[in-house]
């Protein structure tokens, strides 16, 4: 294969004027070092965390698009109230794409690089809306030889953030989890986790036909936040599974308190005796994602055994150490096309992911909509 000496790769930039641009910037493509290797990018997901980057704090309601079809130029505004929160990355024109997956091209000289060459694997090395992406042999997944690239481009964003709430679950002395719009592509892994390994396990949805989906694919425990009864089902379903750990994609907004208050409820029902400071038992919301944008508010009525953070999969994964990471990973290379496989709702060129039809479309982050970016197609 013969290798070009340039190649497009998707970034962004926040302007200290305050306009976000979106663009397709020509690269070198680099050597591998001995230690690394060149991947032709075949696939990427585009997450929610790539979408943080990808438009910033942009209200995207105000994008406009300029340029060619093949190298478009997206701006919007950045509203002069976020601009503060932007300053770490102002003015940096800034590559996108979490993980992804290809053929390796190219490879350096040492044996564990050159036993990737000519082999797909996947990768975790930032910058992978690229058509060509270098990285250490240390952060890649080979891929099974019946596994494409579109099968292993999520192989470590959502595949190791369920496993990481499995195993947060364990360490933290828990006994049943807890999963907000459960009924997304991380939730379905999550799911099948957690039939798989027998953890109860409590569905947060937001509607009937997604609560429908999570129960055909074996759930026992769904609650749909557009019932009436909300709140009486969460209760219930916490009584019956024990479970005193959260985590919420959504963020803002409300639905962490209320989580915390229906433990709290579920635990008095068992309770022998009345304490005015609560329940003794621990009760943990983890917030790992930001769906909702709103302020997260909640009323203190859970007693005082009670916790509510910030949870991310990487930073949890190096407390764990490279053995323990290194199981889990081995994990979702095996169960690539059953536990961990992922669907999508449409694949996109890098031209076409600046198209304002398909930034609206992805930006929504609608569940079961997840989007997939083929850097190399025309």
């Amino acid at each position: 294969m013969t290798i070009p000496s340039t190649a497009l790769q998707l970034r962004s930039l926040i302007q200290s004027n305050g306009e976000l641009q979106l663009s397709l910037a020509t690269v070198p493509v680099p050597t591998p070092g001995e230690h690394e290797v060149l991947i032709r990018v075949e696939a990427a997901p585009l997450n929610p965390s790539d979408q943080g980057l990808l438009f910033g704090a942009a209200d995207m309601a105000t994008a406009q698009w300029s340029g060619t079809a093949e190298l478009p130029v997206v701006t919007a505004r950045v509203p002069a109230a976020a601009m503060k929160a932007m300053a770490g990355r102002m003015d940096q024109s800034m590559p996108v794409g979490n993980e992804g997956a290809g053929l390796v091209v190219a490879a350096g000289a040492s044996p564990a690089a050159q036993a990737l060459l000519g082999h797909r694997v996947a990768a975790l090395g930032g910058a992978m809306y690229s058509q060509y992406r270098c990285v250490p042999v240390s952060a890649c997944l080979a891929l099974p030889a019946d596994a494409s690239a579109v099968d292993g481009a999520s192989c470590f964003v959502n595949p190791l953030t369920a496993l990481g709430m499995v195993e947060t679950m364990k360490h933290e002395g828990h006994t049943a989890l807890v999963h907000t719009a459960a009924a997304s592509n991380l939730g379905q892994m999550l799911l099948r986790i957690c039939l798989q390994d027998g953890v109860p396990l409590v569905n947060i949805v937001r509607k009937p036909e997604q609560a429908a989906l999570l129960r055909s694919l074996g759930a026992s425990h769904v609650c749909d936040q557009s019932s009436p009864n909300f709140t009486a089902e969460l209760t219930d379903a916490l009584v019956a599974t024990g479970a005193t750990l959260a985590f919420d994609a959504t963020g803002g907004g409300r639905l962490a308190g209320q989580i915390l208050a229906c433990m709290e409820a579920a635990l008095n029902r068992k309770a022998k005796e009345y304490s005015r400071y609560g329940s003794t038992t621990h009760k943990q919301v983890y917030l790992y994602g930001g769906l909702d944008t709103s302020p997260t508010e909640f009323n203190r009525n859970f007693g005082m055994a009670w916790g509510m953070g910030g949870w991310l999969v990487f930073p949890y994964l190096q407390t764990l150490g490279p053995g323990a990471t290194q199981a889990l990973k081995a994990r979702v290379a095996a169960e690539l096309k059953t536990t961990f496989k992922s669907h999508y709702a449409r694949q996109v060129s890098l031209a076409q992911a600046l198209s304002l039809e398909m930034i609206t479309a992805y930006g929504k982050r609608a569940t079961g909509e997840k989007f997939l970016i083929v850097p190399n197609a025309a």
